[in-house]
């Protein structure tokens, strides 16, 4: 299973992005899909999730300010982030969850300028 993530890049505070991440190879029921970041000395931290059947579940930190969506078929999720921050800035990872084990997609860098 690969997860091919896009969409990062540098934007100014106030501003949005969207991150798309796609999984390909043998899936099966990859439950759920999501984001987590990891901000330059700190640990790994979800984002937000997105599950079989419409479900989702944020991070405090972006709430009303993020959302994610999925497109099942397709075994994609979208991650639209508006009202970016300074703190927002870090390295966005795919997540996927099958069978037991997580996925990683490769990460992208997501910069927020003051």
């Amino acid at each position: 299973v690969q997860l091919q993530a896009s969409g990062g890049g540098l934007v100014q505070a106030g501003g949005s992005l969207r991150l798309s991440c796609a999984a390909s190879g043998s899936i099966f029921r990859i439950n759920p899909m999501g984001w987590y970041r990891q901000a330059p000395g700190k640990e790994r931290e979800l984002v937000a999730r997105f599950f079989l059947g419409g479900t989702t579940d944020y991070a405090h930190s972006v709430k009303g300010r993020f959302t994610i969506s999925g497109d099942n078929p397709k075994n994609t999720v979208y991650l639209q982030m508006n009202n970016l921050t300074p703190e927002d800035t870090a390295v966005y990872y795919c997540n996927g969850f099958m069978r037991g084990y997580n996925y990683w997609g490769q990460g992208t860098q997501v910069t927020v300028s003051s």
